[in-house]
């Protein structure tokens, strides 16, 4: 077949010929199509017109369809026509066949899409306040918890509870715990609050915060580290000073600033009732105490210590001191002072010794006592008189305490058995009690003199 032949069949061929076919008897089947290809045959001789070449799309017995350029007409013409009008024929069944599987994938797919759809659930979350809608397959709120990375803890609030099923259109909220360092009228405890705000924290403890000190604003935040948050609420105090009572309402963190508060000073020395630094609690009475104090050094005397000691030289019974005592001198600060007008007793604050005491010694006689004046004999009792007395039997001494050859005291004069006074008596009976006197005590009497008894 030449090219302009190839060239005249087509979809937009006209040829009269084609439509001119004779139409067959009834009941004899006759294919009337006549394809262009057959219809070249009988036109052979008429010019082509200038086209582009067409594709024809051919069906394998697989269903499988490709393109190719347009061939010559085979051998056989009618036949050859019949042959493939047969394999046209077949094409909606095997189609069909081929469609159904796909059809079934598509099935599948939309009923899994309508399930897919029905899994998707559109929630309200809420997190500390802050609001968001989005979708989820999670079935529980635990697992929209998981789903969206939040963890909660003992002291986090999650509405509604943690394994309550979801279904589109819930809400989820969930508020985290802050911790709280509240010292609430000077006792300091740790809370925790779900709240972010100062004043929900404060709604949420249950803390009156009406006329009360806040360390923080009320509208000021709460980190999810927490907050140290100070609270001093609104007490009914009563302050008396100089006579007048005056009740006030005060948040105070201490004692001195509501007794401030009340248009009281303290001056000087001045303090309360109670420790000025202390809480005021409600309710409370608080005294101010004018007070006025001074200092004072007083001098007091410290007692002398007496140590005893056995002398076998003298007789029982008689003690001689040996060495006198002295007291001792201190000097003691005194703090005085005067509250409200009243005087207290004096307070001892310090003490300094000026003078120590010296220690009395006293010597006390172990020998046993003799009733006479005998050993006493062969002592020089006139060197004795000539030193006390100068020898004068009514010798007396400027003091007029001391008397006699041997200057007695009364006291003593008497404890010998004397009577009246010693310088009144004879010169014999001075020195026969002399005498008495040396055996109980011996030469103690005479401290400066005694010694002479001794000498020849």
């Amino acid at each position: 077949m030449s090219k302009s032949q190839h060239e005249t069949y087509g979809p937009n061929s006209h040829d009269a010929s084609v439509h001119a076919a004779e139409t067959p008897p009834s009941g004899v089947y006759e294919d009337t199509y006549r394809p262009a290809y057959e219809a070249e045959a009988h036109h052979v001789d008429e010019p082509p017109p200038s086209r582009t070449p067409t594709a024809v799309v051919t069906v394998s017995d697989e269903g499988a369809a490709a393109r190719r350029p347009s061939e010559a007409p085979a051998p056989g013409g009618r036949r050859a026509a019949r042959r493939r009008r047969r394999r046209f024929g077949e094409r909606p069944d095997s189609a069909v066949r081929r469609l159904l599987p796909q059809a079934l994938v598509v099935a599948f797919l939309a009923g899994g899409t309508t399930a897919f759809v029905a899994e998707d659930k559109a929630v309200e979350l809420s997190v500390d306040g802050r609001h968001r809608t989005l979708h989820t397959f999670a079935d529980d709120v635990s697992g929209l918890l998981a789903e969206q990375g939040l963890r909660v803890g003992g002291h986090d609030v999650v509405a509604p509870a943690p394994g309550t099923a979801l279904a589109d259109g819930d809400e989820v909220a969930v508020r985290y715990g802050r911790p709280v360092r509240l010292k609430l009228d000077g006792r300091e405890r740790r809370v925790w609050t779900t709240s972010p705000t100062v004043d929900g924290a404060l709604r949420e403890l249950g803390v009156r915060a009406e006329g009360a000190y806040l360390s923080s604003s009320r509208s000021g935040s709460i980190g999810r580290a927490g907050l140290a948050l100070d609270v001093r609420t609104e007490r009914a105090v009563t302050v008396m000073a100089d006579g007048r009572a005056r009740p006030i309402r005060t948040n105070a963190a201490t004692v001195s600033e509501a007794v401030a508060e009340a248009g009281v000073a303290l001056h000087g020395q001045d303090t309360t009732s109670v420790p000025p630094d202390s809480f005021p609690r409600d309710g409370q009475t608080v005294t101010v105490l004018r007070v006025h104090g001074f200092r004072e050094v007083r001098e007091e005397r410290i007692p002398f210590q007496v140590k005893r000691v056995k002398d076998p030289s003298l007789a029982r019974g008689t003690e001689v001191v040996e060495r006198r005592g002295r007291p001792g001198l201190r000097q003691v600060t005194y703090y005085l002072r005067t509250v409200n007008g009243v005087r207290e007793e004096p307070r001892r604050e310090s003490s300094e010794v000026v003078r120590r005491p010296r220690t009395r010694v006293v010597k006390v006689g172990a020998r046993p006592r003799s009733r006479s004046g005998r050993g006493a004999g062969g002592l020089n009792w006139r060197a004795l008189a000539a030193c006390e007395s100068g020898g004068r039997p009514h010798a007396v001494d400027p003091s007029g305490t001391y008397g006699g050859l041997y200057q007695f005291d009364t006291r003593t004069w008497r404890s010998l058995g004397g009577s009246g006074r010693p310088q009144d008596a004879s010169a014999a009976e001075q020195t026969s009690r002399a005498k008495k006197l040396y055996v109980r005590r011996g030469t103690s009497p005479w401290p400066h003199c005694g010694p002479r008894l001794h000498r020849g």
